[in-house]
């Protein structure tokens, strides 16, 4: 049977209207059922009655009531599988090696590329959300996601095993109290070799193809809707002379793509990202990824190394460092980059 589930809402999400929000969660639940239980109180806010229209803010959580019988088959497939009840074994083994830490309060996982954080429109029921409960280790309740990770992006994340660890989690994530360092293969090397980019970003359609992330100038993102600034830290570990370069990056905030879009405005795409790197990041000839070469894959080279953020019941510092996916390590080894030298923070010392 279906249950009440009580859902974080993460850093990246954004303030969307709680409307609008679950739309997203569970695409087959029409516009009319959620005012309705909205009206009767069966969709809180932080435990309070909630209108349809209501501003949600990261690190609050809102209590969903069992919509498995949502009139569509998409709702009624995002229902089940963020609940987890249909877990393969092969897959609950898969997440399960991806653990890379564990306590009572907070499940650090190394997210394989190509595998998205939830689920929703256009994505399939192997998602994230939907492997929670094989990463109950004896409890009743779920690990719940606090931030997310693009579906190709790889790396650490984290998840919250009871509501106080959620909400300490969130709550650092959003006053920007966590350190993140990210870890990318880009086309060319970027000059200078270490620096800030600064820009708003907006989500707008473009050429009849599916929606995108495009730059605005940090001037114009007041009068522009929809446009939030974004701030990446970025910078050189090591360069394959001009044609390639190991880059580490800092996101100083957490917008969609923000990592794909900066790094493509200074003419250095992430290695694989045809969204944002032009099609000579999809080339289909001898090369893959900007031409690099037959051994350099066509996935996306951007993998979240490190995050760093205070515990949220000792308060002691946390930090994990999640190993590079297959696809990148063997970048790595055709390119002589060694991850054992590279320093844990490049950006420790600013």
């Amino acid at each position: 049977m279906p249950e009440v589930q009580n859902i974080t809402i993460a850093e990246d999400d954004g303030s969307p209207r709680l409307d609008r929000w679950l739309r997203r969660r569970f695409p087959g639940v029409a516009q009319g059922r959620i005012e309705r239980m909205c009206r009767k109180g069966e969709i809180r806010v932080d435990g309070r009655r909630a209108q349809a229209s209501l501003r949600l803010a990261p690190g609050q959580t809102v209590r969903v009531p069992p919509i498995a019988d949502a009139p569509s088959r998409a709702a009624s497939s995002a229902s089940r599988t963020a609940q987890g009840s249909r877990v393969s074994e092969a897959d609950a083994q898969m997440i399960r090696a991806a653990v890379l830490y564990r306590d009572d309060d907070v499940i650090a996982l190394n997210k394989p590329p190509g595998i998205a954080t939830q689920g929703g429109a256009g994505q399939n029921d192997r998602h994230l959300d939907a492997f929670a409960d094989a990463l109950r280790f004896g409890r009743s309740d779920r690990p719940r996601l606090v931030h997310r990770l693009d579906r190709d992006t790889s790396g650490a994340l984290l998840l919250a095993r009871t509501p106080r660890a959620a909400a300490g989690l969130a709550k650092a994530l959003k006053a920007r109290d966590a350190r993140k360092v990210y870890w990318a293969a880009v086309a060319g090397a970027p000059r200078p070799t270490e620096g800030s980019i600064r820009s708003g970003l907006v989500k707008r359609a473009t050429g009849g193809q599916k929606e995108k992330m495009i730059l605005v100038a940090p001037d114009e993102v007041s009068a522009t809707p929809g446009a939030r600034l974004a701030e990446t830290e970025y910078t050189v570990i090591e360069a394959a002379a001009k044609r390639a370069a190991w880059v580490a990056l800092s996101p100083i905030t957490g917008r969609t793509h923000q990592l794909r879009v900066h790094m493509a405005s200074i003419g250095c795409p992430i290695v694989g990202d045809g969204k944002y790197g032009g099609r000579a990041q999809e080339n289909a000839g001898d090369g893959w990824g900007a031409n690099l070469g037959g051994g350099v894959s066509r996935k996306l080279h951007l993998h979240a190394r490190s995050i760093a953020i205070a515990h949220p019941v000792t308060g002691k510092t946390l930090r994990v460092t999640a190993p590079l996916p297959d696809h990148m390590a063997r970048t790595w080894a055709l390119f002589g980059w060694d991850t054992e030298t590279a320093p844990a923070d490049p950006f420790a010392e600013s």
